[in-house]
């Protein structure tokens, strides 16, 4: 069911013409997480509830309710996924752009300021050569991480190429890679040839790198979900229907819908797109 409430937020009236807009709002959410004093007037109280003697805008609003979770916790592993009605998130050829609307675009880049570092698999990596910047909000570029068992993606990706933000690559022990820009970092390799999320997740803390946007692909994320390692899940769905291509999540099968995931979830209007907040783990309830 679509919530247009505000379930972590209210308004009282104003005492003056004030009125806090998004960009105020942002620009709020973005200074807490750094422990700055902002001078918007919006406080916290004892229970993680935001409150403002001002008037807040309805998108204002929103967007303080559906990223405050995220701003009562010093560590998380955020899982970001874009798609179609149908659960595509690309075409057979792979063609992706664009499933999603701008705003949905402009969540995903609030989500990398307010991360540590981003990590996107080889696949990914290799089809779309991102540059894991943000460039639609103002804040930080976060660490940019790429999960590369075989060391497999091409040296000349602008992740390997551009110095606008660190980039870890990560691969086996056993792979050999071009030496670029990106710091090289080895991680053991499961029976599957494959990275344990927890590794991946450990080897980021020990950097001080504690909040983790985990933002594709679909295998990836959905690697580190059925690894337990995902706090919240940030799954944007698109009003279209691709009817075939390349699924989003892609989970062991089960027998019975008794084995299913049933989390509990918060939904956002995100321009034409629908925002799914799913609680994963209660680290970030």
């Amino acid at each position: 069911m679509m919530s247009f409430c505000f379930l972590s937020g209210d308004t009282m009236p104003s005492t003056n013409e004030v009125t806090i807009d998004t960009d105020q709002a942002w620009a709020w959410l973005l200074d807490t997480q750094q422990g700055i004093r902002s001078d918007v007037t919006i406080t916290l109280d004892t229970h993680g509830s935001w409150h403002s003697p001002d008037s807040v805008t309805s998108a204002a609003q929103e967007l303080l309710t559906c990223l405050l979770p995220l701003m009562r916790h010093s560590s998380w592993v955020v899982a970001q996924l874009g798609q179609s009605l149908d659960g595509r998130i690309a075409t057979e050829s792979g063609h992706s752009h664009y499933i999603n609307g701008v705003e949905s675009l402009v969540h995903l880049h609030r989500l990398r300021a307010l991360a540590d570092a981003v990590v996107i698999g080889a696949g990914t990596a290799s089809a779309d050569n991102p540059q894991l910047t943000v460039r639609h909000v103002t804040g930080k570029h976060p660490t940019r991480v790429v999960i590369d068992p075989r060391g497999r993606v091409p040296a000349d990706l602008a992740l390997f190429t551009t110095p606008t933000a660190p980039t870890l690559h990560l691969t086996g022990p056993e792979a050999t890679v071009a030496q670029t820009t990106a710091e090289h970092c080895v991680l053991p390799l499961d029976i599957n040839g494959q990275f344990r999320p927890a590794d991946v997740i450990a080897l980021l803390a020990n950097r001080g790198l504690t909040r983790v946007l985990v933002e594709g692909g679909g295998v990836t994320v959905s690697q580190f979900i059925e690894a337990n390692a995902v706090d919240r899940l940030h799954l944007l769905v698109a009003p279209l229907l691709i009817g075939s291509g390349r699924p989003g999540l892609q989970m062991t099968p089960i027998d019975t819908l008794e084995s299913a995931l049933r989390p509990t979830m918060r939904s956002f209007r995100c321009g034409d797109d629908t925002l799914f907040d799913v609680v994963l783990s209660g680290r970030t309830a």
